[in-house]
Formats: structure tokens, sequence, C-alpha cells
């Protein structure tokens, strides 16, 4: 039994998932994955529920109706995780842009160094990103800075999708209270943590773009990040029911 559960979202990652799952599996240190998907029209699903006869008792699948959104694929894999006896909590693209290497890294962060959310960070050594042109790391980059000004975050990649939660830091997080559900759900995540006054720390990670399948970036995407900070700012100056007492 491993206390380490890895989030997957995916649509349309056929191409990437079962490479990724081995991948997963194949690490020194054992991890369970749940895949959560929205209905992939490429079988996505399919390729997942073959593997399940192998890796019966670490792999699972939770199979949604509709592409639903990025934050409520982590927040259905959360709440199914928070079910179960798992200690450390994952966010993980399956794109392999994260490199299945570092959740090492990332669980040695919280597990031995005591934090309570661990961040696969692209900017807090520099800029590491490979196969992206210049205008989206600019973006990405400034983006960053601009929640990090707003919200008084010590974070420097504030928009990063690859986590590692303590379990008591998903219980205390009202999850049904998250009102994002592209990239600035990222965002909120990170600040209810950060409001919570959990320990949160920064692992430098190379991010690598896809090389196969389709970017789910869009301009929607964007402008709920940017927009969205203010709103979550000026609701953490008027309180609200945010955490769950616990």
């Amino acid at each position: 039994m491993s206390n380490a559960l890895v989030v997957i979202p995916t649509y349309k990652e056929k191409e990437n998932i079962e490479r990724l799952i081995r991948n997963v599996f194949s690490l020194q240190r054992a991890f369970h994955i749940l895949v959560v998907d929205d209905n992939s029209p490429d079988g996505t699903a399919d390729a997942v529920k073959a593997l399940q006869d192998e890796f019966s008792s670490s792999l699972f699948l939770l199979e949604r109706s509709g592409k639903l959104g990025l934050g409520t694929a982590y927040i259905t894999g959360f709440k199914w995780a928070l079910e179960k006896d798992y200690e450390f909590i994952f966010e993980m693209d399956a794109d392999f842009s994260h490199n299945p290497n570092d959740l090492i890294r990332l669980y040695n962060a919280c597990n031995r160094g005591g934090y309570d959310v661990s961040i696969g960070s692209r900017y807090v050594k520099g800029v590491n990103v490979v196969n992206w042109p210049m205008s989206r790391v600019l973006l990405s980059w400034l983006a960053s800075k601009y929640v990090r000004l707003i919200t008084g975050m010590r974070i420097y990649d504030t928009t990063a999708g690859f986590v590692c939660y303590r379990r008591k830091v998903l219980e205390k997080i009202n999850l049904d209270k998250i009102r994002f559900v592209g990239y600035a759900f990222q965002i909120e995540m990170k600040f209810k943590a950060y409001l919570a006054k959990f320990k949160i720390t920064e692992v430098p990670v190379v991010f690598t773009d896809r090389t196969r399948g389709e970017s789910k970036m869009s301009g929607g995407i964007i402008s709920e990040a940017v927009f969205g900070v203010i709103t979550m700012k000026f609701r953490s100056i008027f309180g609200s029911s945010d955490f769950n007492e616990i």
C-alpha cells in the first residue's frame, strides 16, 4: 500500500497515458495513480482500463461525462483521495511536461523536509522551460510576477500544475468553495494554502512542453487567471468560508 497518490486529469491523452503510467510505476518509490478522464473521444479511458489488470492495486480510473474543466477534475480526484488513506496527494499533467522522476523530489520535500505543500517550480531558479516560444515563456513568467504582487505570496511559480499536498492541506481547504476551473485553479489552491499558513516550498524542475497530443491552453484560460487573482484577493480581505474546521 502506498501513502502517495498522483492525480492525473486527462482529455485526449491516449498518445501519452500508457507511457506515463509505466514511467511512474517504474520509480523506486511506490506511487498510486488516479486518472480522471473527461470522456476523451480518443479512447484515453480505454487505454487506462487495459492496464488495470496489470496494475490492479495501484491504478484507478474515474470517468466523467464531459469536459468539465481542469479544476473540477482535480477536486474530484482530491475528494476521492481524502476518502482513502493517502497522506500525500499530487497534481500532475498527462503530457510529460512534468518529469515523473521529480515526483520523488516533491515527495521528499514534504515527507522529509516537513513542508505541507511542495511545488515543482519553473521559476524559482531562473527560467527552466523547454520548447516554449519566448512569447509564452514571458507571458507565464509575468503572470506569476503579477500574482505575487497582488496576493503577497512568496511563490515564484504561482501557476505551476505540478504539486504535492499533504492530506491536512486538502482537508483544511473547503474544496466546494474553489471557484476557478482553468489555470486560475492552480493559483487559487496555492493562495488558500498560503492564507491557512501552511508551509510551502518550491522545488526547481525543468518543464518540457508536450511533444504529443493537443495543448489545452486558450485565451479564456489566461483571462480567468489574470482577472481571477483580483477577485481572490478581494474576497480574502473581506473574509469568506473558504476553510473547513479540522
